[in-house]
């Protein structure tokens, strides 16, 4: 039997697949996946053109507790949004950082399929 942690893991790691796909097939890159530090983990990071995207995947099988992004609270925003300025920073020349547009989106997973609000906060 499968512990219900493991399989809230194996859920989130196919949302987030699908979610990188669904980027991938409109241009962009992905640079990351699951970039992780102490204070804590962005899900995907992608670039097209000049605008680098810090997503949070929010992966669900049922509408019971919500949509994906009501789960996106102020301090969750907070902290990608730290996260996503510690990740400029240690930024390489080869991916520059010159004039870079940045953005924050939620991508909600479900039964239906991907739903992306860019610029969710």
């Amino acid at each position: 039997m499968t512990a219900p942690s493991d399989r809230r893991r194996a859920l989130g790691t196919v949302g987030e697949a699908l979610a990188a796909a669904w980027y991938e097939e409109r241009g962009y890159e992905v640079l990351e996946r699951n970039w992780r530090r102490r204070e804590g983990e962005i899900d995907l990071v992608l670039r097209h053109g000049r605008t680098v995207v810090f997503c949070e995947v929010k992966t669900r099988s049922g509408d019971r507790f919500g949509s994906g992004a009501e789960a996106v609270v102020a301090a969750k925003q907070r902290r990608i949004r730290r996260l996503g300025a510690r990740w400029l920073s240690e930024l390489t020349p080869a991916v520059g950082r010159d004039r870079l547009d940045v953005r924050f989106d939620v991508a909600e997973v479900t039964g239906e399929g991907v739903a992306v609000i860019e610029g969710a906060f």
